[in-house]
């Protein structure tokens, strides 16, 4: 499959570049003091409103948590491949909440639901994004797996749990099926990659769901966990996958209806935040 069309594959499945490959020319906001950080004004400030938010509602659990601050992201324009860093270029820990993309808005959250303050949130951004919290292209987890890989996981894969119609293959991650890459300079790696088809997620697989599942949309492309990834939560309209959106009519982080969204994919992974 050429280029063009794997990417018009990714956006018919709502897709958001989470996923490799990046973009050479991402926005960098304003440097802070700390030279491995960037941010914005207008970052630091949503950052300071959002944790004043959370600390106001201690007896949350984490899933109401998860859907609180997320909310607060709706309506936040989607620009790809938020981040900087490369096997040719120095990464830096961006942080810009002006614009998301599907991942980015994914580790945003993880990172406010687990801080109290500044400080705390740019320790639980490093951890959730970088491998033992060591900011660096290769440490990057620049797949949605990589999130629930031991010892440094920040959710379960709960897929195979939940149906026995989970479906497990293993994959070499960043191999295109050309023998390129999708990301030049980033090892591979085979891992077993477990999802539910899309025809059986039902009331019943529903009815196990929690609001602040990590919910990964699975890709059938060789060298690819999944091509998109939202939170699910439940609403009272119903369950919805929170998203950063790439498709035309949204460009923006929205509330996709649950079922209507996964129908039309191969199907989902699932992961629970620990």
């Amino acid at each position: 499959m050429g280029k063009a069309a794997q990417w018009m594959l990714m956006l018919l499945l709502g897709g958001c570049a989470g996923q490799p490959p990046l973009a050479p020319h991402a926005p960098q906001p304003t440097q802070s003091t700390d030279s491995q950080v960037n941010i914005d004004p207008l970052t630091r400030a949503k950052i300071d409103a959002i944790l004043a938010l959370r600390n106001s509602q201690p007896s949350l659990n984490d899933g109401q948590r998860i859907a609180l601050i997320s909310q607060q992201f709706l309506d936040t324009p989607y620009l790809a491949d938020r981040l900087i860093g490369s096997a040719s270029n120095v990464e830096r820990l961006t942080i810009d909440f002006r614009a998301l993309d599907c991942f980015t808005l994914l580790d945003y959250v993880e990172a406010l639901r687990n801080a109290e303050d500044y400080p705390q949130f740019i320790h639980q951004l490093t951890t959730a994004r970088y491998v033992n919290g060591e900011i660096g292209f290769l440490t990057r987890k620049h797949f949605f797996s990589d999130w629930s890989q031991p010892p440094h996981a920040s959710a379960k894969d709960i897929s195979a749990q939940l149906s026995p119609q989970a479906v497990t293959l293993h994959k070499t991650l960043n191999h295109k099926a050309d023998g390129g890459q999708y990301l030049p300079g980033l090892p591979n790696v085979t891992r077993a990659i477990s999802y539910i088809p899309s025809g059986y997620v039902d009331d019943h697989l529903l009815s196990q769901l929690r609001t602040g599942d990590y919910i990964g949309i699975y890709s059938n492309l060789p060298g690819l966990d999944v091509s998109h990834v939202g939170i699910y939560v439940m609403t009272p309209s119903g369950p919805v996958l929170r998203n950063a959106s790439s498709r035309e009519h949204n460009r923006r982080v929205v509330d996709s209806p649950f079922i209507d969204y996964v129908i039309a994919t191969p199907g989902i992974v699932v992961l629970r935040p620990l």
